[in-house]
């Protein structure tokens, strides 16, 4: 499905919208690395609508040298911080080791579903935890306050969600859900996120979205997930900006941090 056809599916979209609910646009993978990119991310996302996102940082991409050491990288992401985004940890080096013993399963989760970044797929609790601590006091120690835990490829063990916890975390999310760390409350979402690893890879993406941003629309929270490979593909990236104009004039640009706040408010008051 081309660009051209997905688009043929907003005006079904915009009928099924609701007034009131919110948007969680979310930018994964950032590291100094990636930052130009991310940097023309976050442009065209203020021009369509979106002047605030959770940014998925990663402490050490990739074994590149930590975030926190490139005081550039961390003086950009203060002035963000303070212009309203929020900073949630993404992992620890976004990458895992191959191992000898993988069944099928997990040869495809982490292999070709993520190319080797299931960094958490299957993480023993003392190691999960030793990272998200060690990633949590480098961005304190950095003065970023960060109180989520995404995963890579948001695959995270049971004993990585606890240890998320345990590190005191406020809240992580998975692929279809939102999980508040300290309420136990599950918000169903299921993430707008798209591949752009081949051409076939990127057709099926645009079509899956399109279908998708039908069916999430009637929810209260939407959430579009987005990696900065996206901005190189053209058509990728005109679905993304359309769906990002489309959401932010019907619901509440905001993070999950906020969302999260005012999730728990309103629930008080049922």
């Amino acid at each position: 499905m081309t660009d051209g056809v997905a688009a043929d599916f907003l005006p079904m979209l915009a009928a099924a919208e609701s007034p009131v609910g919110s948007l969680v646009v979310s930018v994964h993978d950032v590291a100094p690395i990636t930052r130009p990119s991310v940097e023309k991310i976050l442009t065209d996302l203020k021009e369509a609508g979106v002047r605030v996102t959770s940014l998925l940082v990663v402490p050490d991409y990739h074994h590149r040298g930590k975030s926190v050491d490139d005081a550039t990288f961390i003086s950009w992401l203060r002035g963000l911080e303070a212009d309203g985004h929020e900073i949630v940890i993404h992992g620890y080096f976004h990458e895992r080791p191959r191992r000898q013993s993988e069944g099928m399963r997990e040869k495809f989760l982490t292999r070709a579903y993520t190319q080797n970044e299931a960094e958490f797929f299957d993480l023993k609790y003392d190691e999960a935890f030793t990272r998200i601590t060690r990633a949590r006091d480098e961005f304190r120690g950095a003065r970023l306050s960060a109180i989520g835990f995404v995963a890579p490829a948001w695959l995270l063990s049971a004993e990585g969600e606890r240890a998320a916890r345990d590190a005191e975390m406020q809240y992580t999310t998975r692929i279809a859900t939102v999980i508040d760390l300290l309420t136990g409350e599950r918000e169903p979402s299921r993430a707008l996120v798209y591949t752009t690893r081949s051409a076939w890879r990127r057709t099926a993406s645009l079509g899956w979205n399109a279908a998708l941003a039908r069916r999430v629309a009637i929810g209260q929270l939407v959430r579009l997930c987005i990696h900065p490979s996206d901005i190189a593909s053209r058509n990728v990236w005109k679905q993304i900006i359309r769906l990002t104009r489309r959401f932010s004039r019907t619901r509440n640009p905001t993070t999950y941090r906020d969302w999260i706040s005012e999730e728990r408010v309103t629930r008080k008051l049922l």
